[in-house]
């Protein structure tokens, strides 16, 4: 029995190990809060103010966008005309379906049959963002996304992204310059996270999504990378809707499917999933030691009797046999 219940829970450590050792990253993400790169309100100069021409600018003036094609959905006209406005000296690129394959064809063919092989075009969509922000710098902003005041001071900052809650960053509006090591890393990882899981949403997530960017960049941070390495972080409070953010949130989700609201479902009930889980594997593995321990006390009370029987069979047969020997002599 003392052996069988040490088997059992050295089993149970081997699984909750592994278990652990597959999600430490997303773990981790939970304790990451990137306040040591936080970009605060006191550094940001108040909009309009003449303190924004006095900061250097190290992100080129270049705004990217996404789309199939070059018709934007009327609902997206708004925000994308609100950037422009705001920003008349930035070079504008709209990166196609169309352009954006031609694009990874020429400058990165290695990534070529992973980018086409993609089934989701959000997958695309995502990837060629950080391609283009390592290959051109600028400002990567979606089209659900508006423009509130000039992102100048966001020039100043060699690399840059938005915090979301609960945890991770958030791919929706990043800036950077040319070949930053952060945004290296996301494109040089992107083919060995190409994986299918049994969901889309998922899938997207953790293939090319936010949830991709957010592994890379906990990765990222365990180089502890300093000075024009570091990835600053906009945090929610320095760009919800008010006078001082930067940017305005509209209609999106537009790849969402049905899988979203398991998803959603999902998030908000994480804890209670959590110990459903846990219950199960304690449950299933007390259930084998359970069925191992019975078939061990089953198969000792079978060679126990086994061994009861043959000595006496033995014994009668060598009687009968020495009876036998005396009957002849």
């Amino acid at each position: 029995m003392r052996k069988g219940l040490i088997t059992f829970l050295l089993l149970t450590v081997v699984v909750l190990g592994f278990a652990v050792h597959n999600v430490w990253t997303l773990l981790m993400l939970l304790f990451t809060d990137g306040q040591l790169d936080a970009i605060l309100k006191a550094e940001l100069p108040a909009p309009n103010s003449v303190a924004i021409n006095e900061r250097p600018q190290l992100i080129p003036k270049i705004i990217h966008q996404t789309y199939v094609n070059d018709s934007i959905p009327t609902h997206w006209l708004g925000p994308q005309k609100s950037c422009l406005d705001l920003h008349p000296d930035y070079e504008y690129k709209l990166w196609t379906d169309k352009k954006a394959r031609e694009f990874i064809a020429a400058e990165y063919p290695w990534f070529l049959e992973t980018f086409d092989g993609y089934p989701y075009p959000i997958q695309r969509a995502d990837a060629i963002r950080y391609f283009v922000l390592h290959h051109f710098g600028g400002i990567y902003i979606d089209l659900d996304d508006g423009c509130n005041r000039s992102l100048d001071p966001l020039l100043a900052y060699p690399a840059w992204v938005r915090r979301t809650k609960p945890t991770g960053i958030s791919n929706d509006a990043m800036g950077a310059v040319p070949r930053h090591p952060f945004f290296l890393k996301a494109i040089d990882s992107l083919p060995g996270y190409n994986r299918k899981w049994f969901l889309p949403y998922i899938t997207v997530m953790a293939s090319t999504g936010p949830l991709y960017l957010s592994i890379i960049w906990r990765h990222y941070l365990n180089s502890s990378p300093s000075g024009d390495d570091r990835v600053r972080i906009l945090f929610p409070e320095e760009y919800n809707s008010h006078s001082w953010s930067f940017f305005t949130h509209h209609l999106g989700n537009s790849w969402h499917r049905n899988d979203v609201k398991l998803i959603f479902w999902m998030g908000q009930h994480w804890v209670f999933l959590t110990l459903i889980g846990f219950t199960l594997g304690f449950s299933l593995l007390f259930c084998i030691y359970h069925t191992c321990i019975k078939q061990k006390q089953s198969s000792h009370s079978k060679s126990r009797f086994s061994y009861s029987r043959i000595p006496f069979y033995r014994r009668v047969s060598g009687k009968d046999i020495e009876l036998n020997d005396r009957h002849e002599v």
